[in-house]
């Protein structure tokens, strides 16, 4: 009997794995991870997303050994790998779940077409969209570019049950080639080790994303409408890393909640509604994969964001640096770019946020919100610049939702906040960390001497952000 393979990438899991339940129906399983950043249009991994990778892989061989599918780990461009492990086991067969960033779904075009040729079945499934980009347009045929009417048309159409893990005995026997060792993939910090935090408040794998799941569909779902801003309790799921890696699907969660919808009401309908907005990311970028480098709205090219230290994206080169800091202007903005990486800017909710981000790889998404805004309105950097940063330190940054949400914030994406809604992070806090829980938490020298002072004049920030917006083109 050939092997099948199936190829793992942002779908770490053995539950609800279409492509993993196709090789294993097969009868003779292998699993190949390869770590790719080379292939052209890849983005590379940020720190903390390297460490979860290297965690999940650990467990997710664990699982697959249970099963008795071996798996196997390469490291280079994905392309050559793929090709060289199926010639060289004489694969009758291979399997994947889609991805939907360009790059990724050329990349697989190519792969699906060699193995075509080749005379090998090669065949590819949803897993992590609710419903595939394509399938999804407006009356006229294109892409939303508004959530409510897109959440409307969506959550009306039926979402297929989450499939069972295969039978344990279904995998390869035979000889397998050459696997890699992880360790030597070097996605462990070293020198220092920074990771503490994070080892502290995750176990990346599919058995804690249950965990908490039915956590949280037991004790956290029906207060979720309300306790969700809070920083200060523990209303969030915290599922987004386990989605964002493929340790539960969006399957998996959609009818996890669904069995409680109508016993829970608002808080059900409040969670759904953030399982719409996480697919109304990844439809953006399927149809605008230029999402994390361009302005959706074309008028903030024009937008006078500063770039610390010089850099800048796409949109830098497009115009949207045309009012170009001075090298002084530049100055002060690497140093409130670093008070505000560091938690030091002296509005107490934003730092906490920044130290709760460094210490756990994990950010509540009200102070996502505020951190975000005062970084893109009241600091006047671009939101790119926090994208990026975003991008290294988050265990659940992902290709889509990531910049969707900078640009949600700063005003330049799709259905995005008005520019005039300026978090005030001292408003922001007394209304949703009322007592100072959160804060005090995570910035044990508030009362102190040594706290600073707020590095920039909200009300003062705030009208010149208003006047530089007032001024773009319509």
């Amino acid at each position: 009997m050939k092997p099948s393979i199936v190829w793992f990438r942002d779908d770490l899991r053995a539950t609800d794995n279409p492509a993993l339940r196709a090789a294993a129906d097969d009868g003779a399983a292998v699993a190949l991870y390869v770590f790719d950043e080379e292939s052209p249009g890849i983005r590379p991994l940020g720190a903390a997303s390297c460490w979860w990778l290297h965690h999940s892989l650990l467990a997710l061989r664990e699982d697959l050994a249970a099963l008795g599918v071996p798996l196997l780990l390469r490291r280079g461009p994905a392309a050559e790998i793929v090709r060289e492990t199926a010639t060289a086991m004489g694969s009758g067969s291979l399997y994947w779940n889609r991805r939907y960033g360009e790059a990724e779904r050329m990349l697989d075009a190519g792969i699906k077409a060699w193995a075509r040729e080749s005379g090998m079945h090669a065949e590819s499934f949803q897993a992590s969209l609710l419903h595939e980009p394509w399938a999804v347009t407006t009356k006229q045929g294109g892409p939303f570019k508004v959530f409510t009417p897109f959440w409307r048309t969506v959550s009306e159409m039926d979402f297929r049950e989450p499939l069972e893990a295969p039978e344990p005995g279904r995998g390869f026997s035979g000889r397998l080639p050459g696997s890699e060792e992880l360790d030597t993939w070097g996605l462990l910090p070293r020198n220092p080790d920074w990771s503490a935090g994070l080892s502290e408040s995750w176990q990346p794998g599919s058995a804690q994303a249950h965990e908490l799941l039915d956590d949280f569909v037991e004790h956290g779902l029906a207060d979720y409408s309300v306790n969700r801003d809070c920083p200060d309790l523990p209303g969030s799921s915290r599922l987004s890393p386990f989605l964002r890696w493929g340790q539960l699907s969006p399957f998996e969660v959609w009818h996890a909640q669904q069995g409680r919808r109508r016993e829970l009401g608002d808080g059900a309908a409040a969670f759904a509604s953030e399982l719409g907005w996480r697919e109304f990311c990844w439809h953006q970028y399927f149809h605008r994969p230029d999402l994390a480098t361009a302005n959706l709205r074309p008028g903030f090219d024009h937008y006078p964001w500063a770039w610390p230290g010089g850099q800048g994206g796409a949109a830098q080169g497009a115009g949207s640096h045309e009012a170009a800091a001075s090298s002084a202007e530049t100055q002060s903005a690497a140093t409130l770019l670093r008070a505000w990486q560091e938690g030091r800017t002296g509005f107490p909710l934003v730092d906490a946020g920044q130290r709760q981000l460094w210490h756990t790889g994990w950010m509540h998404n009200r102070v996502r919100m505020v951190s975000a805004s005062l970084l893109v309105k009241n600091l006047g950097i671009h939101w790119q610049v926090g994208e990026q940063w975003f991008w290294d330190t988050l265990v659940d940054a992902d290709p889509a939702s990531n910049p969707a949400n900078w640009q949600w914030v700063a005003g330049s994406g799709a259905d995005a906040s008005p520019f005039f809604r300026i978090f005030n992070p001292e408003t922001q806090a007394a209304k949703f960390d009322p007592h100072g829980s959160y804060v005090g938490q995570w910035i044990p020298e508030l009362t102190m001497a040594d706290y600073p002072e707020p590095v920039v004049d909200l009300k003062v920030s705030r009208r010149e952000a208003l006047d530089a917006y007032s001024s773009l083109p319509r």
